[in-house]
C-alpha cells in the first residue's frame, strides 16, 4: 500500500465488523494496532485479548503515544464516524495518512487474485461460504468477512496472500475502491437511500462496480438482475442452476448444474432458498480456480454458517429459537419463507428491532407488510446507529401499520416476560442493531428454565 511505509495502524471505530477484520489483518502482519470505539462489545474484548489497545472515549490523551507520530502511523476510519469526532479531526488536521476502511481494503487486495461479493443482501453469508470452500480445497486465501464465520470462529482468515475474499459493500459506495478478478452481485434492492437518494442512483452504482473488474474478470449475477454476466438461479435456465430440490432432516439435497456437467446429490445445510442461492454462487466462483471438484462438493456440505444468519440458538421439541441479522423487508421475507419451509405448521413469534430511522422511514409500508406475515410480533424501539431521530418516524408508527392484530411494542427489559406469556413454538429475533446481544441473553434464560 505504498506497501506499508508505516509500522502502526490506529482505527477510529475499531469495533465494527469490517474494521475489526482489518485490525486483525495488520496484527497478522506484525504491525502495532490500537483504536477507539464508542462502546465495549464482545468483539472489542476479543481484540483486546489479542493485545490491541482500545479505549472508549473520544479523547486524544487516551491514544497511545507511539500512535501520535504522523510519519509512522496510518489512521483508518469508518464512514459512520461523525464529522465532529475530535480524534478524527486531529489526525486529519495534523497531516496523518487518513484512509477509509474501503480504501485500505482496496489497497491490500490490489495485488491479489480478488474475489468480491456484492449485493444488498447475502454478502456476508456468500463470502463466508466462498472462504470456506477455498480454504477446504487448499487455496491460499486471506478473507475479510462481514460476520463471524462459525467455521473459522472469526471474521478474518489468513491462509496465504495469493487470493483474497472480500465483501464489496455498497454503503457509501465503498465497493468502487475494489478491482476484483471474480465478482458476484446477489441482489440490487433499494437500500441506503440516505446515501444514494433514490433507487436509480443506487443501481447505477452497482453498474459502475460491475465495470471495475480486471480486464479478464468474471461477473456472476443472480438470474433476473438487469446486468450482463454469468447467471445463477434455482429451477431456471441459468448458467449455474440448482434443480430437483429435496429436504431431508433440515438438509437440502439437489442437483447442481454447471456449463460443463451436472453434479447430483449435492448437500447444503443452511435453511432458506436465499441461502441456497448464496451457496450456489459461492460454488460457481470457487470452481473458477479449478479446485478438486469432490473436495468442493464436500466443503459445501460442511459449511456451518455465520453468526446471526439464520442461527439456531435453541432447537428443542418445545421451542425453536432462531436469530437473524435481517434488517430489510426482503431479508425478513426470506427468513419467514425459510422457517415455513423447514418447520411447516408451527406458529412463529417474531421480535424485530428496526435499524436506522432513515431505513424505517424509507420502507415503512414494506416493513409493515413483511412483519404482518408472522403469527405474532413484538416490536422494539428503533436502533439509531449513526443517526439522529427523525420526527414522526418511530416504532409506534410502524406498529400501527402492521395489519396483524397480534402485535405489541415492548422494551428490552420486558422482552423475556412478553415472550414467555406467548409461549411460542418458534421464536425468531430479527435486526442489525444490538438485538443480537438480547438474543444471547434470551438463550441463556430459556436454557436455564429447561
Amino acid at each position: 500500500m505504498d506497501r506499508f511505509d508505516f509500522h502502526r495502524v490506529y482505527f477510529i471505530g475499531i469495533g465494527g465488523i469490517g474494521m475489526s477484520a482489518l485490525a486483525r489483518y495488520f496484527l497478522s502482519q506484525n504491525m502495532a494496532v490500537a483504536g477507539y470505539d464508542k462502546t465495549p462489545t464482545p468483539l472489542t474484548r476479543e481484540l483486546e485479548a489479542q493485545g490491541i489497545d482500545i479505549h472508549f472515549a473520544d479523547d486524544l490523551s487516551l491514544v497511545p503515544a507511539p500512535f501520535l507520530k504522523p510519519e509512522d502511523t496510518l489512521i483508518v476510519y469508518t464512514p459512520a464516524v461523525p464529522k465532529d469526532h475530535r480524534e478524527w479531526n486531529h489526525f486529519t488536521d495534523q497531516g496523518f495518512k487518513v484512509k477509509k476502511r474501503s480504501e485500505v481494503l482496496g489497497l491490500i487486495t490490489r495485488d491479489t487474485f480478488c474475489f468480491a461479493v456484492a449485493g444488498t443482501h447475502g454478502k456476508t453469508t456468500t463470502s463466508s461460504i466462498l472462504a470456506h470452500l477455498l480454504k477446504e480445497t487448499g487455496t491460499p486465501i486471506t478473507a475479510f468477512l462481514g460476520g463471524i464465520s462459525e467455521d473459522f470462529n472469526s471474521n478474518f482468515i489468513c491462509e496465504g496472500d495469493q487470493y483474497s475474499v472480500v465483501e464489496a459493500d455498497e454503503f457509501d459506495r465503498s465497493f468502487l475502491r475494489l478491482h476484483p478478478d471474480i465478482a458476484c452481485i446477489t441482489s440490487m434492492d433499494a437500500d441506503h437511500l440516505d446515501i444514494y437518494g433514490d433507487r436509480e442512483s443506487m443501481r447505477a452504482s452497482f453498474l459502475e462496480f460491475a465495470s471495475r473488474l480486471k480486464p479478464d474478470g468474471k461477473l456472476f449475477v443472480r438470474n433476473g438482475l438487469p446486468l450482463e454476466g454469468i447467471t445463477y438461479g434455482i429451477e431456471d435456465n441459468s448458467d449455474y442452476c440448482i434443480k430437483n430440490i429435496k429436504i431431508e432432516h433440515g438438509t437440502y439435497i439437489f442437483d447442481l448444474g454447471t456449463p460443463e456437467r451436472t453434479l447430483e446429490g449435492v448437500r447444503f445445510n443452511k435453511p432458506g432458498r436465499h441461502n441456497l442461492l448464496n451457496g450456489l454462487v459461492a460454488f460457481a466462483m470457487a470452481i473458477q480456480v479449478n479446485p478438486p471438484l469432490d473436495r468442493l462438493v464436500k466443503a459445501l456440505e460442511t459449511f456451518k454458517g455465520v453468526q446471526r444468519r439464520f442461527s439456531y440458538k435453541i432447537r428443542q421439541d418445545d421451542l425453536i429459537f432462531i436469530d437473524d441479522y435481517a434488517h430489510h423487508p426482503t431479508e425478513i421475507d426470506a427468513v419467514l419463507e425459510a422457517i415455513r419451509e423447514m418447520h411447516p405448521g408451527k406458529s412463529i413469534l417474531a421480535v424485530f428491532q428496526p435499524h436506522l430511522f432513515s431505513r424505517t422511514r424509507d420502507f415503512m409500508e414494506e416493513f409493515a407488510s413483511s412483519l404482518s406475515g408472522f403469527d405474532s410480533i413484538l416490536l422494539l424501539d428503533i436502533y439509531p446507529a449513526r443517526e439522529k431521530p427523525i420526527p414522526g418516524i418511530t416504532s409506534e408508527v410502524l406498529l400501527e401499520r402492521i395489519s396483524n392484530p397480534n402485535k405489541k411494542l415492548v422494551s428490552k427489559q420486558d422482552l423475556a416476560h412478553e415472550i414467555k406469556a406467548r409461549n411460542p413454538e418458534i421464536l425468531v429475533t430479527l435486526g442489525a442493531g444490538d438485538i443480537g446481544l438480547e438474543a444471547d441473553s434470551l438463550k441463556r434464560e430459556f436454557e436455564y428454565e429447561n
